[in-house]
């Protein structure tokens, strides 16, 4: 393959040029989640730019695929670099969306639903993984990449690669569990018993829960199990409008509309999501909160028959909120 300077521009450079930008976005996202730092995020998005006009481009098959794994590769050795150096490099997720203000949201409320979506203790947690774990992590939990991806960027098979997501899910997990019942239940605090579940609502426990694990770990046939083949999810405005701000930074909160059909829909709608969630009573009927700060920001109604999940309501509006009796249930 030829190579050739960026500021030599040949015949293709402006359509590889297109292509890139529609990429973009996209890719910072990416490299914001693995890095935690605006700036270098964006020197990696750059890196991936120079590097592609080098190739040319025209032995890629995959542009999308190619850039993820440049991407990924010079976040990395980042990575690397910042762990023999003993650095913290995380910028605060609203420190990162004030570098970029065209694709932030406006108010407080759309940074706190951000942070809430990549889960509460996810930024702190992060920085305590390896950047094998870390990179495995964001990659295919946060974006979906499959491991056979993963794996030659890590220097692993895949395997092993679902093996370091694996153990950085479960850090992820069990660390943003402990957090929420630290700010729900402090010390000095009014203690407040969990809810003993019947038999009925302990079966549904166990179906939410599944479609929770199955959302978080992107298993989309798993979720069609779940969901009822004529599943009805509904959204009210405030949760729609503040998901989609999320969502369009490559952020991973449901994509909700305000009506979805149908057990695709609504698992498309979930893949690969639901980090921060916990399970919660809604109004009596299991389903599932997400807390930030040890306040409720959204919770999801559900309603199960026969061992599926028939019906979704999500409430983001605050005033619906306020009279909705949410009560989160321990970890199993």
């Amino acid at each position: 393959m030829s190579s050739r300077g960026a500021d030599a521009p040949a015949p293709g450079d402006e359509w590889l040029a297109r292509q890139f930008e529609a990429q973009r976005g996209r890719l910072r996202a990416v490299a914001t989640r693995i890095l935690g730092d605006g700036a270098e995020a964006e020197d990696a998005v750059q890196e991936a730019w120079f590097r592609l006009q080098r190739t040319g481009g025209d032995a890629i098959d995959n542009l999308s695929g190619w850039l993820t794994t440049v991407v990924s590769r010079v976040c990395l050795d980042h990575l690397r670099s910042r762990t023999a150096r003993h650095e913290d490099a995380w910028a605060p997720v609203e420190e990162v969306a004030a570098q970029h203000p065209d694709d932030a949201a406006a108010e407080p409320e759309g940074a706190a639903l951000e942070a809430d979506a990549v889960g509460a203790a996810l930024q702190v947690v992060l920085d305590t993984l390896t950047p094998a774990e870390r990179l495995a992590f964001v990659l295919h939990d946060l974006f979906g990449v499959p491991f056979d991806q993963i794996g030659p960027i890590v220097e692993r098979t895949p395997e092993a690669t679902r093996q370091l997501a694996s153990r950085a899910r479960r850090r992820v997990r069990g660390t943003a569990f402990a957090s929420d019942r630290a700010a729900v239940g402090p010390d000095g605090a009014e203690h407040v018993e969990p809810p003993v579940l019947s038999a009925d609502r302990a079966r549904q426990r166990e179906v939410v829960e599944a479609f929770l694990a199955a959302s978080r770990e992107g298993r989309f046939e798993d979720l069609l199990q779940v969901l009822d083949p004529d599943v009805v999810l509904r959204a009210d405005p405030a949760a729609v409008e503040s998901t989609a701000r999320v969502v369009a930074q490559g952020l991973p909160a449901p994509v909700l509309a305000a009506e979805a059909h149908g057990a695709f829909a609504v698992a498309t709608a979930f893949v690969g999501r639901a980090l921060a969630a916990r399970v919660a009573l809604v109004d009596g009927a299991v389903g599932a909160a997400f807390v930030l700060g040890g306040q409720v920001r959204s919770a999801y109604a559900m309603r199960v028959r026969d061992g599926r999940v028939v019906a979704v309501d999500v409430y983001g509006d605050p005033a619906t909120l306020a009279k909705t009796d949410v009560v989160l249930l321990e970890t199993a």
